[in-house]
């Protein structure tokens, strides 16, 4: 039974039993390594981790040095095992709102070369034989063509630009964040155990379907001690977890990310300013009964229009796990001209709805 656990938690996270330490015979917790589990498709960069080059002659626009330790270097060492001039896909990331300082946001690149500087004992400047950096690690971004900014390279709309935003009542933050513990498991309780404690990353699930914003709001069924969460105490974290999406899409267009406490004052002050309904329109999702014509509305019988004529976009606002509150919230949100939506009279997980919903979403925008 347990080698039978051991073979199905593989299976779920993709991955081989001895790397999630199924080895010794005892049963012990054990975190999960950080940098074993990330989706770098494109290194990522803060603009405030950029060196401008003064002479671009040499070819190279801007430099950025990462520290040995840092998650980075260690996935391009252990994971890509690149060596001096090699290349990387990278890019920098762009807020929605730049600062006027922010130049450099928006800059990605195909053809980022690597150069390895050694540290310590070690001369050689490349990866060990078990793939450890051998010291820091500097990333040379070329100058244009091989480096121009996203709108350059794929036009200010295109089919790829996020048209969604997520109006999502605040799961539990652990969904939101990188949060697993893998046990070594010698019998079935514990391995129910392990699956009862993995959680999936909601907000680079978010940041890889695309969202132009997202705004995390309270509902009626949220506990209040939700936004005590060190995700709203630390927002680099919030930020880190959503550039990880980008990491994985390839992209580099940060949502624009909204915290707003009470949901009524939102909705009444803010909500026609940010979402106009002649650009937006506004979709609430509830799981329900049939109707009164026996049929259920669906994601797919939403015609989306803009009426002055810009790109189709979709406000979808999604409820925490008990559902959003019937019927005052939902009242309150049909009032204001939102179309009510389900996935099903299933009861999801907020995880599971907001990845389908999202990808429903998306397609609705895109489609002709």
């Amino acid at each position: 039974m347990a080698m039978a656990g051991r073979a199905i938690i593989s299976w779920l996270v993709g991955t081989s039993s001895n790397d999630l330490g199924f080895i010794s015979k005892s049963c012990k917790a054990r975190s999960m390594h950080r940098s074993s589990n990330l989706f770098l498709n494109r290194i990522m960069f803060d603009a405030t981790e950029l060196s401008v080059v003064s002479d671009q002659s040499k070819g190279y626009l801007a430099t950025v040095t990462l520290p040995k330790d840092d998650y980075r270097t260690r996935h391009i060492a252990k994971t890509l095992n690149l060596q001096n001039g090699d290349c990387v896909r990278a890019g920098c990331v762009r807020d929605r709102d730049p600062s006027e300082f922010d130049s450099l946001g928006g800059l990605m690149t195909d053809e980022a070369f690597v150069e390895w500087l050694p540290e310590g004992k070690i001369k050689k400047a490349s990866p060990t034989r078990n793939r450890e950096p051998p010291g820091s690690l500097k990333v040379l971004i070329p100058n244009p063509p091989k480096t121009s900014l996203w709108e350059d390279r794929y036009g200010a709309e295109t089919d790829d630009t996020p048209r969604v935003s997520l109006l999502l009542a605040l799961p539990r933050p652990l969904q939101l964040q990188r949060w697993g513990l893998f046990i070594q498991c010698e019998n079935s309780l514990e391995f129910w155990s392990l699956l009862t404690n993995f959680r999936i990353r909601l907000l680079p699930m978010v940041a890889q379907l695309g969202v132009e914003n997202l705004i995390l709001t309270n509902a009626r069924k949220v506990p209040k001690d939700y936004f005590g969460s060190h995700l709203f105490r630390k927002p680099s974290v919030l930020r880190g977890l959503l550039v990880e999406g980008l990491s994985q899409s390839g992209d580099v267009r940060l949502p624009r990310v909204t915290v707003s406490k009470r949901l009524k004052i939102f909705l009444e002050d803010e909500l026609d300013e940010l979402f106009p309904r002649s650009q937006y329109e506004r979709i609430i999702a509830h799981p329900q009964r049939k109707d009164e014509t026996g049929r259920m509305t669906r994601m797919s019988d939403i015609k989306v229009n803009a009426t002055d004529g810009s790109p189709r976009r979709i406000l979808l606002a999604v409820g925490p796990e008990g559902g959003w509150e019937e019927p005052y919230e939902l009242d309150m949100f049909q009032k204001l001209g939102f179309k009510r939506i389900t996935l099903g009279t299933r009861v999801l997980r907020t995880d599971v709805a907001v990845v389908s919903l999202l990808a429903l979403a998306n397609e609705a925008c895109s489609s002709l």
